[in-house]
């Protein structure tokens, strides 16, 4: 006799009970209450091979409210992740556990993407479904096809970040994304309507999406609204009505249900209601058939694919961007520009520097997929030929984000998880603020993505204190799994793309200027991917100064130095263009390029926060105290006394 699929939404329940009442922390009330929705999506619509979590052409599960973990961990383990035992279960947010607090790509086999703070995941699936589309335009549908399902709860739609997301998902008219809307108007303060007005079902119509509402418990219009999502022509959106904590008996439906607040007699009064008579952490084994069953489904669509995959002249490529391996010939083109930069020693601002690199890159990296915030053409990030990335064929290689930084971050931070892509986009530094909670959780992730961040200082000008970014240089370097990059030239900038691309699990920041900055490299050799290098040696005898410095300040630094040689200090100058590259260095190089000179002094057009790193707590340095103000960046750079004389006269005292 067939096993009801109520108790197999039954045995979520369960395992979500158990585990957060065992570890006296967590959250039942989504997973029990989205239950039937999952049990649905997973048991007749999801693509998934249990037995081969990393298959290319899978659907993509996003938990965006990835509080409630222990509805993924309860799917994995019941439909056989070899990796998530009955053992992991127990161990829910446990020290070594395969089942943290939140779900963590990368930790847990099956979790497609970090989630935790709201709003992320859904942004992050958006990504992932416009690195289905470009991937399936360039390869066809026979190698890439594949949906991408969100579960989102109301405070991921609360979230700013889910409107930036949505609306680009809608004007890209991403018909293979789903978001599954749990919609039981409660957050942890009390119902929904405590806080929130809106309409969330009209709010993703008025985007494009396709919408529909459900009764979250009824397995057979749940089944309904699924299959009508896949025939829609445009993202879709299923607003779940639910209650919190189904099955908990007089819990359910308890705002306050939230979190950890089942204990021994609420479980046993849920698990009479349910009619649940097993031991705790414990499926009979007709339920644990049917669902290890639904494991197993895929396994047959997934060889037929493999069948299809090694029949294809595609194959080998379509391998290599897939592993997030660069061509042969990546760098061929970008080494030969640097050669001639060497030669022809071009002065310009670094981010035009950084537009010639990409001119050399992408051309020949078809993963390659650039984008800006709606300022394309002072981030210089659009390389002739890429084309619009754009509803109905999705081959171009340029996505034109709109005036939303989180949305597009996120939405990279999807893509590069998605695999088969590099992207990469461009703002301004200072609205890096806007970013940074999905520059961080990238840094967490280990996705290969690239933030083009120019106007990377006062050095901006006119524009004001508004959009001149102090700390924030300082800032993301102090995120860990980051490499952020501040270029003096168009060696160093090629050197930094080049460094940059070859990281795979690693996010990168470009850093870089709108005003013209010297020439300063004399010799070739990849200096950049040091972090930090000594550019000019002090002449005339041991060196009594060094100058640090990263960046438009790396001429600062030149000019200072001309002028302490005139007085007869031998000097030499430091740049230091990735300060995480430089950690990663040996002792005896880090040694060598500090040096022994009794001064030092650090020239930059930010806060000194982490330059002690070089100089010390007792070295001199030249930068920002304050905000900056509205004036051309010469007039700037004198009124904030960042200058040669400067420098040269923090040296000399």
């Amino acid at each position: 006799m067939p096993v009801s699929p109520i108790k197999m939404a039954d045995a979520i329940r369960v395992l979500s009970m158990d585990a957060v009442h065992k570890a006296k922390s967590g959250h039942q009330g989504m997973p029990m209450g989205m239950a039937d929705v999952a049990t649905v999506l997973w048991s007749k619509f999801l693509k998934f091979d249990a037995s081969k979590p990393d298959w290319a052409d899978r659907d993509r599960f996003v938990l965006s409210a990835g509080h409630g973990s222990m509805l993924l961990y309860s799917l994995l383990h019941l439909t056989g992740f070899k990796a998530v035992t009955m053992k992991e279960i127990e161990n829910f947010r446990q020290w070594g556990s395969l089942t943290p607090g939140h779900p963590e790509v990368h930790h847990t086999p099956g979790v497609e993407t970090t989630t935790g703070p709201l709003g992320q995941g859904l942004a992050t699936a958006v990504g992932m479904a416009m690195a289905e589309a470009h991937l399936a335009a360039r390869f066809g549908h026979d190698l890439v096809d594949h949906r991408t399902w969100v579960i989102a709860g109301d405070g991921c739609l609360m979230e700013g970040v889910s409107h930036e997301a949505i609306s680009i998902a809608g004007r890209l008219r991403l018909k293979k994304l789903t978001v599954l809307f749990d919609d039981n108007n409660t957050t942890i303060d009390g119902e929904a309507t405590i806080s929130e007005t809106g309409d969330q079902v009209a709010r993703f119509k008025a985007a494009g999406w396709a919408v529909k509402v459900v009764d979250g418990h009824d397995h057979g219009k749940i089944a309904a609204a699924l299959r009508w999502a896949t025939k829609q022509d445009r993202p879709t959106m299923i607003a779940c009505k639910t209650l919190i904590s189904k099955g908990a008996g007089p819990k359910e439906g308890d705002p306050h249900s939230h979190g950890y607040t089942l204990f021994d007699d609420q479980i046993k009064a849920a698990r009479e209601a349910m009619g649940w008579d097993a031991a705790p952490f414990t499926v009979l084994d007709d339920i644990a058939r049917a669902w290890k069953s639904v494991g197993r489904r895929g396994a047959k669509v997934r060889k037929a694919w493999e069948g299809k995959l090694a029949a294809s002249i595609q194959a080998s490529e379509f391998k290599r961007a897939m592993a997030g391996e660069l061509p042969a010939n990546a760098f061929e083109a970008l080494d030969a520009h640097i050669a001639k930069a060497l030669e022809t020693k071009p002065v310009n601002a670094t981010r035009v520097h950084s537009g010639s690199a990409l001119d050399h890159l992408v051309p020949v990296i078809p993963e390659m997929i650039g984008g800006s915030a709606d300022l394309t053409g002072s981030n210089n990030t659009l390389v002739k030929g890429m084309g619009a990335f754009d509803t109905p064929d999705y081959q171009g290689r340029y996505v034109h984000y709109g005036v939303r930084e989180f949305g597009m971050a996120a939405a990279m931070n999807g893509m590069s998880l998605h695999g088969g892509v590099i992207p990469y986009s461009g703002t301004f530094l200072a609205f890096a603020d806007y970013s940074r909670a999905a520059i961080r959780l990238g840094a967490l992730m280990e996705a290969r993505v690239i933030h083009v961040m120019t106007h990377d200082s006062i050095g901006l000008g006119e524009d004001g204190p508004t959009h001149q970014p102090v700390e924030h240089v300082a800032s993301l370097r102090a995120i860990p799994n980051l490499l952020v990059f501040r270029p003096a030239d168009a060696v160093e900038a090629a050197e930094c793309w080049k460094v940059a691309l070859q990281q795979a699990r690693t996010p990168s920041v470009m850093t870089l200027s709108r005003q013209k900055t010297p020439h300063v490299r004399t010799q070739g050799g990849d200096l950049s991917a040091k972090g930090a290098y000594e550019l000019l040696p002090a002449e005339g005898g041991e060196a009594q100064v060094t100058i640090f410095a990263s960046g438009t300040e790396v001429g600062v630094a030149v000019a200072a130095r001309d002028i302490l040689q005139s007085k007869g200090k031998p000097t030499r100058v430091v740049s230091t263009p990735c300060w995480e590259l430089f950690d990663k260095q040996d002792a005896a190089y880090q040694a060598a390029v500090i040096g022994k000179a009794p001064v030092r002094v650090a020239v930059e057009a930010g806060v000194r926060m982490g330059w002690e790193r070089f100089i010390g707590e007792t070295g001199k340095f030249v930068g920002m105290k304050s905000f900056g103000a509205s004036a051309p960046f010469e007039v700037l750079y004198q009124k904030f006394g960042i200058t040669a004389e400067a420098v040269a006269e923090a040296a000399l005292s």
